[in-house]
């Protein structure tokens, strides 16, 4: 029934831990342990926290998720089991970074990591994509990016 629309089928995981990572620029990542279950304003008030393992695991997969989406701004959502993550939520370029929602630290990191992208990538400048070509990411050829400079 959907014809040509994509759409994702996820299994329902049942976690023992879950992340929300901030990735900007495809390269820099910040993991921050999170609780869905939570009330909003408790949401990363959770009580565990990742191993340096698991850290680089997830860094790794979210930089190579957004360098696959062409994002260079977005948030990712692991959920934990049995000690692998599995990617939940993926598609965020426009993520929520308000100081009431995701507290003063991760707030900080926020502004501070995107002012720094934003100004390099000023300095240097960069092809900006005009629109993402989902077919090209679902057939494997190309970035997906049309852009001008």
């Amino acid at each position: 029934e959907t014809g040509d629309i994509v759409m994702t089928l996820q299994e329902s995981i049942e976690f023992t831990e879950y992340y929300r990572c901030y990735c900007i620029g495809r390269k820099h990542v910040h993991v921050m342990p999170y609780e869905p279950r939570n009330p909003h304003h408790l949401r990363y008030a959770a009580d565990f926290a990742p191993t340096d393992a698991m850290r680089r695991t997830l860094e790794e997969l979210c930089v190579k998720i957004c360098t696959i989406l062409g994002y260079d701004f977005n948030t990712v959502e692991f959920a934990v089991r049995d000690g692998i993550p599995y990617a939940i939520d993926y598609m965020n370029p426009a993520p929520d970074a308000e100081r009431s929602s995701i507290g003063e630290e991760n707030f900080e990191w926020i502004l501070s990591t995107a002012a720094t992208f934003l100004i390099d990538l000023a300095k240097k400048g960069r092809a900006v994509p005009t629109e993402y070509l989902w077919s090209t990411f679902l057939t494997g050829q190309g970035k997906g990016q049309k852009g001008h400079k």
